[in-house]
């Protein structure tokens, strides 16, 4: 669909909750050889470059530089500063799956709309090969070294890029930054939280998932439009904030004591934990 003269296989790593499997290209030699950094640098380029061009970028660029200044003024629900940092989860190992390929070249294109700095964003994911490290590094992105599970606490106004996650890492997320002073500080690019909440039985969600469901009554969510051609890739994409009047709806005792999750119930847990020391 997205590349023509390339043998397509289905990747091993199942990448969230949406049900969509990558795709990804057959690489020609199985063994890494010196210089897949340069290429993997120049691929991820010409993604870009196929992206600046089309319509549905064209879309996210209006609509977040609209949300962007509005932030910088104080009229959306990131609060009163403009974004100034980046996270990004569970990207796939971008190096032969030409979806996360896709997926880098256009937060590299959000990043310098929004105006912030490549190594203002953190990226991590467990499956990152050493030269996709040493291409993200190259690139100019902060590589974590560590498996956060989306336990990421944010002091400013933060954009997380989370496309195709599972529930937990969304859970978590929210659980870490659980108040209404805080939630207001991030803006999350990734699952649409109607498409979650449409694919998992209520009692799920409120028994595992406590935080990500009581989110979904109050969080403000766009669809980010998405042309044909890379529907496998930006499939089920919105744009999700919390607005601090939102927010007031929910009663105090919601705040009190967050506990953090354990997911005891969770046969397919969706994300990759950190190993136990």
């Amino acid at each position: 669909m997205m590349a023509s003269n390339s043998e397509w296989q289905v990747a091993g790593r199942r990448k969230g909750a949406s049900g969509k499997k990558k795709k990804t290209r057959t690489v020609d030699h199985p063994v890494v050889e010196a210089g897949d950094s340069y290429r993997d640098q120049r691929r991820v380029t010409e993604s870009m470059n196929e992206l600046r061009v089309e319509d549905f970028w064209l879309e996210w660029k209006d609509l977040l530089g609209r949300l962007s200044s509005g932030s910088c003024t104080g009229q959306t629900g990131v609060q009163s500063e403009c974004l100034q940092d980046c996270v990004c989860y569970g990207l796939g190992s971008f190096s032969t799956c030409v979806s996360a390929r896709y997926q880098l070249a256009l937060l590299l294109l959000l990043l310098d709309a929004l105006k912030i700095p490549v190594e203002r964003c953190s990226v991590y994911d467990p499956v990152f090969s050493p030269t996709e490290r040493e291409t993200l590094t190259a690139l100019g992105f902060t590589v974590l070294t560590e498996n956060e599970e989306g336990k990421r606490a944010v002091h400013q106004p933060t954009l997380f890029y989370l496309m195709h996650c599972g529930k937990a890492l969304y859970n978590n997320l929210l659980w870490k930054n659980w108040s209404s002073q805080t939630l207001p500080k991030l803006l999350v690019i990734g699952n649409s939280f109607l498409g979650i909440q449409e694919r998992t039985l209520q009692r799920e969600l409120q028994r595992d998932y406590a935080y990500l469901s009581t989110a979904m009554s109050v969080c403000d969510e766009t669809t980010l439009p998405c042309s044909p051609r890379f529907l496998d890739v930006f499939n089920d994409t919105a744009l999700i904030h919390f607005s601090p009047q939102s927010l007031s709806k929910l009663p105090e005792s919601t705040w009190a004591d967050p506990e953090e999750p354990q997911y005891q119930h969770c046969q397919d847990l969706e994300i990759i934990r950190r190993e136990q020391r």
